[in-house]
This record gives structure tokens, C-alpha cells and sequence, in this order.
């Protein structure tokens, strides 16, 4: 008898164990609806007329407070969200927009806390941006803090009504091709008091600044962009070299018009000449994709760039080249002519009346090649003038700015 009462005992303790693991198994679960995750990838996976929705298995707690989502692709129109939503929060509803919700939005930087209506709340989000979201540990039992950050940075706080239930992580989605990589495990290391330091760092790698306004990596235009003078000019204060042979940009406000052009220009180029208008430039112009050189006729060359997108310039240098000035003239000699256009684009049309007086203009021959993205787009070969060629950008109209890095690659 009990043998069998210890048999007895024994299913219904396996009965229970499995019972409470189901709960577990159902209390966290995540959820989503309109995205396919892969490991630690979520994509849209929807028509861009509904919201994709995901909500975390945990809840933040005082153990894990944070997390973050770094855009991979911003797709279409951007709409990303990243906030906290109670665990059975609509999936087809942004987070932020319902009760009880709160989320900071990529595609307007705005603060939503519970209603379809934000709040101005920080800047716009792109590719490459890292959101982060997190409970204060300040908190108490009747307001909650919830903070937000960007690349590392606090954006901001709102204190929210503290909830019985927990609050989850969440990514919201709206439009086809957003992609975000996620971390429920992020540390929270917000860096602090640094900005001016960082702001110095930067300013002296640029030789020339007309129009332009360097904070950290981050170029802004501040020209009039009323007629094509208004032009806002930076040149990096050394040329590339075999060391040092690539840059990039990342377009992260395409501003009115997006008249954005990166390219390389001798180092005496005119101010007021966007890169590529005038003799000793080459430049790959993103408003309309096409490439300039030495002149205001631009040929067809590659896509056109808008808002997250990554512009990179660089030169192959043949190999006997040397740092030496003995190989800047040589049997070598060329002299690059545009090839003609048939269409002109009226607002880079050349002032004829404009005489460059700058350096000799005649060198060795180098491939100059640029990419999109990440890939290249097309390539072209040029004299290398007296001097060498300066990593040169260009922006023409209200709002532009641009994050660059010189030196992304080496070798």
C-alpha cells in the first residue's frame, strides 16, 4: 500500500511541475505580431498600412532596467518605436499609444505616453542609431521614471504613474524594410560631461570650415541655402594617403533639398563652389546621384542618398606610389575632362565668369571610388594634384547635416 500511495505521490508531483512550467511557459512568452525575429534581428513584416508590434518575455525589474535597439535599416519612412508596454499591450498598436504605455519615436524624435499624440522630446533617429530605454532606480511606488537615451546619451525623462502590472519592452514597426538589432541585456553607462571635449577633438581635423558647424563628428550647415554661392564648404586639413585612403558620411538630416556632396578637392578650393563644380574636385552628389567633376555638368553615376544613408569616398593608389613629392609629376601626367552631359542641372550650372587659381592641377593617375551603403558605386580615375586630394563636403540648403568619419579604414 504505500508503494503504490509513493507512486501516487510521485504523478501528481510530476503533474504539478508540469502544470507550473506551462503557466511560466505562457506568463513569459513573447509576443509579436507583423515582425519575424531572427535571434537577436526584428523585421517588419507587414504592408506599411499596419503596425508590427513586439513585446519582451520579461519585464524590466531592478535587476534588468534597460535595454536597447540599434537600427539596421530605417526602411521606407522610419517609424520605429521603443518604449514599455503592460504584457498584453495590442500588437497592432504603436507603443506609447495606448494607457499605460510609453515609447520614444526614430522617425520624429517625439515622446509618446499613452496617446496617439507626441510630445517633442529629443532628436530623430537613423541607421546606426542605438535607442535605449530604462527604468530609474530613483523610482517609487507611486511614479515610475522612465528614461531614454541615444548613442549612450540621456534624451530625457517622464515620470509615468506607477502600474500594478509590469511594465515589458517593446519595438514597435510601421513601414517595409525596418530592421533593429535588440538587447534586453544592455548595460546602462549613459556618458556624461563630455560633449565639448569630444567637440575639440574633432574641430582640428578640419583644415577649412565656411558655413559649417563641426559638434564631435556631426557637420551642420548654417549658410543662407538661398542661390548656389550659399554654399557651406569643410576640407579636411590632410589629404588622403596610403594610409589613410577612405571616409564616410552619414547623412542624418537630408535638411530642405539634401543638396549634400562628398567628394576630394585640392586644398586651396574655392569656398563658395560645392564639391565637383571646379577644377582639382571630384564629388558624388546625393540629391541627385550624379557625379561631378571639375565642373557644373553632372553625369549619371549611382542612387540617389537620403536621410541614414552612408556616402563613403576613397582613392586606389597605384603601387609604386610614394609620400614623396618626387612622384607628383612624372610620365603620368593627365589632365581629367568631364565628359559632357546632356542634361544640366540649372542650380549647379558653372559661373563662367569664374577663374580658378589655384595649385598645378597635373600629377599621377589614382582611382578615385565611391560607395553607398557600404558598396561601391562607381569609380573614376584623376590627376592627383600638388598637395594631394582633401576629403571635401559640401552642404547647400537649410537643416543638412551630416557625421563623418575620416579614418573608418586603414592599410
Amino acid at each position: 500500500m504505500d508503494d503504490i500511495n509513493i507512486h501516487y505521490r510521485f504523478l501528481n508531483w510530476r503533474r504539478r511541475i508540469r502544470e507550473i512550467r506551462e503557466v511560466r511557459a505562457v506568463r513569459y512568452r513573447e509576443r509579436l505580431k507583423r515582425m519575424l525575429r531572427d535571434g537577436d534581428i526584428l523585421r517588419y513584416h507587414g504592408n506599411s498600412d499596419e503596425v508590427g508590434c513586439f513585446v519582451a518575455a520579461r519585464p524590466l525589474s531592478r535587476r534588468n532596467r534597460y535595454f536597447e535597439v540599434t537600427i539596421i535599416d530605417t526602411g521606407v519612412r522610419g517609424m520605429i518605436a521603443v518604449g514599455l508596454v503592460p504584457q498584453l499591450y495590442k500588437l497592432d498598436h504603436q507603443p506609447g499609444w495606448l494607457p499605460h504605455s510609453v515609447a520614444f519615436h526614430a522617425d520624429d524624435g517625439k515622446l509618446y505616453n499613452g496617446n496617439t499624440v507626441g510630445q517633442q522630446f529629443g532628436p530623430k533617429c537613423c541607421r546606426g542609431d542605438r535607442i535605449g530605454c530604462g527604468v530609474s532606480l530613483d523610482s517609487d511606488d507611486r511614479q515610475l521614471t522612465v528614461f531614454f537615451t541615444k548613442n549612450g546619451k540621456e534624451v530625457g525623462s517622464v515620470e509615468i504613474p506607477a502600474s500594478p502590472d509590469a511594465l515589458y519592452p517593446a519595438v514597435g514597426m510601421h513601414s517595409l524594410g525596418e530592421e533593429v538589432q535588440l538587447d534586453l541585456n544592455a548595460e546602462c553607462g549613459m556618458e556624461e560631461d563630455d560633449g565639448q571635449m569630444i567637440v575639440d577633438s574633432h574641430e582640428e581635423d578640419w583644415g577649412r570650415l565656411h558655413d559649417v558647424k563641426v559638434t564631435g563628428t556631426l557637420l551642420e550647415y548654417m549658410g543662407k541655402g538661398k542661390s548656389i554661392v550659399d554654399v557651406g564648404l569643410a576640407q579636411a586639413r590632410r589629404p588622403l594617403n596610403t594610409r589613410f585612403h577612405y571616409y564616410e558620411l552619414e547623412i542624418t538630416d537630408a535638411g530642405e533639398k539634401c543638396y549634400i556632396a562628398l567628394g576630394l578637392a585640392r586644398r586651396d578650393y574655392p569656398k563658395n563652389r560645392h564639391p565637383g563644380w571646379s577644377r582639382g574636385s571630384i564629388a558624388y552628389h546625393a540629391d541627385d546621384g550624379k557625379l561631378f567633376q571639375g565642373s557644373g555638368v553632372g553625369d549619371a553615376f549611382g542612387p540617389r542618398c537620403f536621410e541614414g544613408d552612408i556616402m563613403g569616398c576613397g582613392i586606389m593608389f597605384p603601387r609604386d606610389y610614394s609620400l614623396d613629392g618626387g612622384d607628383d609629376v612624372d610620365d603620368w601626367d593627365l589632365d581629367v575632362i568631364p565628359k559632357p552631359s546632356e542634361v544640366q542641372n540649372e542650380l549647379y550650372a558653372s559661373n563662367e565668369d569664374e577663374e580658378d587659381e589655384g595649385e598645378d592641377l597635373e600629377g599621377k593617375k589614382v582611382t578615385v571610388f565611391f560607395t553607398r551603403n557600404g558598396k561601391v558605386v562607381g569609380r573614376r580615375e584623376v590627376a592627383l594634384p600638388v598637395g594631394g586630394l582633401h576629403p571635401t563636403i559640401g552642404m547647400m540648403s537649410t537643416g543638412e547635416k551630416v557625421r563623418v568619419d575620416l579614418h573608418p579604414l586603414s592599410g
